[in-house]
């Protein structure tokens, strides 16, 4: 028993030795804290970061549509006739969710454009009772493809 201890012990001290050794080096080029303190450094102020400007909606109808639709939507007469046949089957399988919850937002105070991406538009909607954002897509033809909401952030 006692020789295969020893042999696996011995098989054991040359994987160590090259750990040890590499961890010497990476140690080896830490600075020693008990050394004198590093000098400081001037602060480098951060280059400001370039906000691009609110370009216009991909859509220039975006916003008139949204106000319709969540008008619709608070009404109970949400107009499907402005949205593609596969967006139009998914929001009124919902329908009975979402429209007590848009109603329950309130009147809209306002509505301001965000941002475009991809040809959809962000758009942030302020009601009596939350804060939302707001997506709407068009396709081709001029018909909503995409509609999302979520709360604000």
């Amino acid at each position: 028993m006692k020789p295969l201890l020893l042999a696996a012990t011995l098989l054991l001290i040359p994987v160590a030795a090259p750990t040890v050794a590499c961890a010497q080096v990476a140690a080896g080029a830490l600075p020693n804290s008990f050394d004198a303190p590093a000098p400081r450094r001037a602060a480098v102020p951060a280059p400001a970061a370039s906000v691009p400007a609110v370009a216009a909606p991909a859509n220039p109808r975006a916003e008139a549509v949204l106000r319709d639709i969540i008008a619709g939507a608070q009404a109970g007469t949400i107009d499907y006739a402005v949205m593609t046949e596969d967006l139009a089957g998914k929001v009124r399988e919902q329908e009975a969710a979402i429209a007590p919850l848009i109603a329950g937002f309130g009147p809209v105070q306002a509505v301001d454009f965000v941002g475009s991406q991809n040809g959809a538009d962000l758009f942030a909607v302020t009601f009596a009772n939350a804060a939302t954002q707001w997506v709407i897509g068009f396709n081709e033809a001029g018909k909503v493809a995409a509609l999302l909401f979520r709360p604000a952030e």
